[in-house]
């Protein structure tokens, strides 16, 4: 179940950083590169603060697989979506929600605090997409005011909530997931936003 949770979020993220390449009519070098470091980033990230080394991407190549894949099927699959604004969007989401719990489980397999482990969860899910928007010369989402990271900080407390009633773990992922899933979706839907400091 981690696994593919793991794959899938790797193809959303793949996917989210293609479009944006796209968007930024890079070559398809830069395209690869984007979708690589949108992927991977986060999770490589993760995996150096907890010592984890050799980084999980490196040692299996399906995920570099996976990685060129996606971004395959995103560049040939282009014209055929419609608005790249909201698939961006909707892959971003998802690649959250499940890059969130992720990170939050190999938290707690290095036997680590929960406010630690729920941390790595917003690592993991939040800066693979600030580094692809800062190589993009964008200012990355996790800064500014909509709810990004905040999704995965809920979503990594209800995670240890359900932890502690009688409920399967995998039912424990797939519930937590959706929950970033949900609050995103929520947020951008009903303009819910954190508050922004002006200087006087």
């Amino acid at each position: 179940m981690f696994y593919t949770i793991d794959i899938l979020g790797t193809i959303a993220f793949a996917i989210s950083g293609v479009l944006v390449a796209i968007n930024k009519k890079m070559d398809l070098f830069g395209i690869l590169i984007i979708a690589f470091v949108t992927a991977v980033g986060g999770g490589t990230l993760r995996d150096i603060l907890i010592g984890e080394t050799p980084v999980a991407w490196m040692k299996d190549i399906t995920f570099t697989y996976v990685i060129i894949a996606s971004a395959i099927f995103a560049i040939v699959s282009r014209k055929k979506i419609n608005y790249l604004r909201t698939s961006l969007f909707l892959f971003d989401t998802i690649g959250i929600g499940l890059y969130t719990v992720i990170g939050i489980d190999k938290g707690i397999n290095a036997n680590l605090h929960p406010i630690i482990c729920i941390a790595l969860g917003t690592i993991t899910a939040s800066f693979g997409g600030v580094i692809r928007d800062i190589l993009c010369n964008e200012i990355p989402v996790v800064f500014r005011k909509e709810i990004y990271a905040t999704a995965c900080i809920f979503g990594g407390i209800i995670y240890f909530i359900l932890q502690e009633l009688p409920i399967d773990s995998n039912a424990v992922f797939i519930i937590a997931g959706l929950i970033v899933i949900i609050i995103r979706l929520l947020a951008v839907k009903f303009k819910i936003a954190l508050p922004t400091i002006y200087k006087d």
